[in-house]
């Protein structure tokens, strides 16, 4: 299996001022720290980007300062996904013109269209544009299933070239996998070792942001030959990981809290979301600093 965006993908917070404005600049701050920790490509605008608090104009400006900061040295994957075809298929359009390398399309969420509807989406977003696919099966959020079946069919569009798996279907995915030639990205954190093991592509990770060196050393381990060493790493990580995606609040609250102890550019959330709180942010910096300092 030949990732198409490469192995170590972070989902990117988007940081904003204080204020709440976009910051372009902090952007490109954490873009370069996450390639250089060995980060190989980025997401941007997904869900922890806080995609649907963010402009249209946010989204293509994000994706053009990025690319300047990052240059060639990772991919960058916009997240385009609406509950609308056409201004999805808009989206597509301006992330290719602003220089993304692929595109994150997310399952249409709340009208709940039937399968043969999702494949039609799906299907028009990708004729949209040059740009490769990877679909994001995420029913947690948008209340409806890629079934596997119609993977498997969408599997046969030249432009559909991954997955982006949040369905804890592990199952599923196994059988996808044995049948097509997708690219199939773990997306949820305690995922990524044992999707990677069975023929996976990597992962889209929303804890990268504040441990990118570390996930990665999980399948440099693994590629090495040293299943035991990457399983031990998985294994410290779990603690941080469950903390920051399994906790009561949004990833996207945590990763922004523990980030700005970190001194990295993230900034506050956008309402609805709002700040974890003081204690919370408390246990997330400890779990952090022990992780390190094992």
């Amino acid at each position: 299996m030949t990732p198409h965006f490469g192995r170590t993908l972070c989902a990117m917070v988007t940081p904003f001022t204080p204020s709440g404005a976009l910051d372009l600049g902090g952007a490109q701050r954490l873009a370069a720290h996450l390639v250089a920790q060995g980060c190989d490509g980025l997401v941007l605008s997904g869900t922890t980007g806080e995609s649907p608090t963010t402009t249209d104009a946010e989204k293509a400006a994000l994706i053009t300062a990025v690319r300047e900061a990052v240059a060639d040295r990772a991919s960058i994957v916009a997240g385009i996904g609406t509950p609308d075809t056409r201004h999805t298929a808009d989206l597509a359009r301006e992330a290719e013109k602003a220089g993304a390398d692929g595109l994150l399309v997310v399952a249409p969420y709340y009208s709940r269209p039937p399968q043969d509807a999702i494949e039609a989406h799906f299907r028009e977003v990708a004729d949209a544009t040059e740009l490769p696919v990877m679909l994001y099966d995420i029913p947690f959020r948008t209340g409806t299933r890629i079934e596997p079946d119609t993977i498997l069919r969408l599997s046969e569009h030249p432009r559909i070239a991954a997955v982006k798996d949040c369905s804890n279907d592990f199952l599923a995915a196994q059988k996808v996998l044995a049948r097509t030639d997708l690219a199939y990205y773990a997306g949820c954190d305690e995922h990524n070792l044992a999707l990677y093991a069975v023929g996976g592509a990597g992962y889209v990770s929303t804890v990268a942001n504040v441990i990118p060196a570390h996930l990665r050393a999980v399948l440099d381990a693994f590629d090495a030959g040293d299943t035991t060493g990457a399983a031990g790493l998985q294994q410290q990580a779990t603690p941080l990981i469950e903390a920051i995606m399994a906790a009561g609040l949004p990833g996207t609250v945590t990763t922004k809290a523990l980030l700005n102890t970190l001194g990295l550019p993230a900034g506050p959330v956008r309402a609805p979301l709002q700040p974890a709180d003081h204690e919370t942010t408390e246990g997330l910096r400890y779990l952090h600093e022990n992780l390190i300092n094992v």
